[in-house]
């Protein structure tokens, strides 16, 4: 308040070990995040305030946020965002890679193919041109228009149902806060099995009872497909693939599309020959490189990340670094962007020549699209 009284905008401060970033919405709605200090860029903790404003708007209206004449009232309407906005700090579940780099998580499976036409009959029989299929709360399949939303939309649909209480179907009002933040449309879910759901987005018809008997009809024939993408959850890309062996885990992010692929677990077996690193610590690993490396070296999909990288005189296509227990290296190639985590024993020299390898792999690979 004393900032904006002398026309000074003041986005972030920093203690010993916490920092506070805050941002105002419409002139009218201030969120204020605090976190530990990890030196990341504040464009990460910027992000994460606008996907819990966007929350906000995709379940309530852009109106009833911006334009609250009650706030008991509004406290009240807006207890609906809460397991959304606990999805997108990681308090219920793990932190995941999409509300971190401001991209839609996909699985990549050779079965995906046969997948989407499964889902095109289904969208058109429920009068909608959006329609995804999730697999382990990632996109396997999706639509044209579906893919057309902006990566706000993308992101927050997908935490959405993540942070849903499983149940046999759904029929919830949304409001698409970059392209209908006032129009509501009615976004409907139904479990084909444990792990899977197909959404649609529709106008008012058709009802949730009368699109419910089609699924069955729609969906038996690819059951036995379904099953093998949910096989492949923890690896999320295929199984034919064979990534170098000293390959940890991996973090590909396309900024055309608004998506990326990752996978702790590239090897299918779950073993590795070092294994001083558990899953969950190459997940830790790899999401802090990428904090300390988007926003500081990179540009990304996150808004806000390119004013790091535009104070250099040249930009940076790769970076790396080593530890005592991993290794690291990141590079840039066109709109795609690989972060990699490798055991200590790679030779170092050795990084840039696999990741190379690797990136190339992933993207002209016939059954990955990301």
């Amino acid at each position: 308040m004393f900032g904006s009284s002398h026309d000074v905008t003041l986005q972030s401060t920093v203690t010993e070990d916490a920092k506070i970033v805050w941002r105002v919405f419409h002139d009218s709605v201030t969120l204020i995040a605090i976190a530990q200090n990890d030196d990341a860029d504040d464009c990460h903790y910027s992000n994460l305030l606008n996907l819990v404003f966007n929350a906000m708007v995709l379940l309530v209206g852009i109106e009833e946020v911006i334009n609250m004449k009650n706030v008991e009232k509004f406290k009240k309407e807006i207890k609906v965002c809460y397991n959304l906005v606990d999805r997108i700090l990681g308090i219920k579940g793990s932190w995941g890679f999409c509300q971190l780099t401001n991209a839609v998580e996909i699985i990549a499976a050779p079965e995906n193919a046969v997948l989407q036409n499964f889902l095109d009959a289904f969208t058109e029989a429920a009068e909608s041109v959006y329609g995804c299929l999730f697999i382990d709360g990632k996109v396997a399949v999706a639509t044209k228009k579906w893919w057309s939303l902006s990566a706000n939309e993308l992101v927050l649909l997908s935490l959405l149902l993540s942070s849903l209480t499983p149940c046999t179907s759904r029929d919830i009002p949304v409001y698409l806060p970059d392209s209908h933040p006032t129009v509501p449309h009615r976004l409907m879910t139904f479990q084909l099995t444990r792990g899977i759901e197909v959404c649609v987005i529709c106008g008012p018809s058709p009802s949730l009872t009368e699109l419910e008997p089609e699924i069955l009809r729609f969906w038996k024939p690819s059951y036995d497909s379904l099953r093998s993408v949910l096989k492949l959850s923890s690896r999320n890309f295929p199984t034919n693939l064979a990534l170098d062996h000293n390959t940890l885990g991996f973090l590909l992010i396309n900024k055309e599309t608004n998506r990326c692929l990752c996978s702790i677990s590239p090897t299918f077996n779950g073993g590795h020959p070092d294994e001083t690193l558990s899953p969950s610590q190459r997940k830790e690993v790899l999401m802090s490189f990428y904090k300390r490396m988007v926003g500081t070296f990179f540009s990304s999909v996150v808004p806000g990340s390119e004013s790091g990288p535009s104070e250099f005189s040249h930009q940076a296509m790769e970076s790396y670094i080593t530890t005592e227990t991993h290794k690291c290296y990141a590079m840039m190639s066109g709109p795609h962007q690989l972060f990699m985590v490798y055991g200590e024993v790679i030779p170092t020299y050795a990084m840039r020549s696999i990741t190379q390898k690797t990136l190339s792999l992933l993207t002209k690979d016939r059954n990955i699209s990301v």
